[in-house]
């Protein structure tokens, strides 16, 4: 149920909106402030970097709520009961002062500021912007499934030993563990590389919303499993390479693949895979799309 406001001006409503937004910011400035902060310099637990790719996410999704503020105007002044509960329930969570709670009242608050000043309408316009922020909300969710890694810890373990055979290496396998020229490297749950597979999944969606493909459900799933496998097709030959390092001992070139500019490299690297198998795909759709089409698009240009 939904049910107009009317108890106020459309100046006072305009009032109203910017000490929403103002209270907002107060709160959550600095937590947002301190999230980049983590992100950037890394000084934010193994767990919350996984969500670093909120470091472009989070503005895109300003960018997105911007671009479509007059649509948002536009949309009748209705306010959705559930709203007003989702504030009261995101205020609790912020004062209960656990950072795990402040972190996810911040997207509930923004939810229910959309149901409370637009409704559904609202929620259903702002939707995208917000799923990208709480895909980028620091949580626990890493370290919950961090236990269930095992199969692929085992699976980039043993292709990893593979790759290294047949360089000529002196490789021994058992389950997560691998023994490279007699030096014994353990392919652990972090070493999994979930944090870039949660990044290449959030990429294609912007990539997927940049070229307004979200409405295509087979671009959609094509590009979301393609980044799955290039970000475990990545990992394991990063494994490789710091197992194969860490066989000769080049603790060096090991420490700068693993947690210096290598790593940014490799991770680089990736996501250029997957932007350029995206533009591959769109210059195939384009090649592909029916002669109609080509001319109905061009009586539009």
């Amino acid at each position: 149920m939904q049910t107009p406001i009317t108890s106020a001006t459309e100046r006072d409503r305009n009032l109203f909106i910017f000490l929403v937004l103002g209270l907002l910011a107060i709160l959550y400035g600095p937590l947002i402030v301190y999230w980049f902060d983590g992100w950037l310099n890394k000084s934010i637990s193994i767990e919350h970097e996984y969500f670093s790719h909120g470091l472009i996410g989070l503005p895109y999704a300003a960018y997105i709520t911007w671009q479509q503020r007059k649509q948002w105007q536009r949309l009748p002044n209705v306010s959705h009961p559930l709203g007003l509960s989702l504030l009261v329930l995101g205020g609790i969570l912020y004062f209960t002062g656990l950072f795990q709670w402040v972190n996810l009242s911040f997207v509930i608050m923004l939810i229910g500021v959309c149901l409370w000043l637009k409704g559904k309408p609202g929620l259903k316009l702002q939707w995208f912007p917000l799923l990208l922020v709480f895909l980028a909300t620091p949580n626990e969710i890493p370290y919950l499934i961090t236990p269930y890694t095992l199969p692929l810890q085992k699976f980039i373990a043993n292709v990893a030993g593979f790759i290294l055979q047949q360089l000529g290496f002196e490789v021994a396998v058992q389950g997560i563990h691998l023994a490279v020229q007699g030096q014994f490297v353990e392919v652990a749950p972090y070493c999994a590389g979930l944090k870039m597979l949660f990044t290449s999944i959030y990429v294609t969606l912007l990539l997927l919303h940049w070229t307004n493909s979200l409405k295509n459900r087979k671009k959609v799933f094509f590009m979301l499993i393609s980044a799955v496998i290039i970000s475990i097709t990545a990992n394991v030959f990063r494994n490789a390479i710091l197992a194969g390092l860490h066989g000769i001992e080049r603790k060096d070139l090991f420490d700068l693949v693993h947690e210096g500019w290598g790593g940014d490299l490799y991770s680089v690297l990736m996501l250029l895979t997957i932007v350029g198998l995206f533009r591959l795909l769109q210059k195939y759709e384009t090649t592909n799309k029916p002669e109609q089409m080509k001319v109905e698009d061009k009586q539009y240009e």
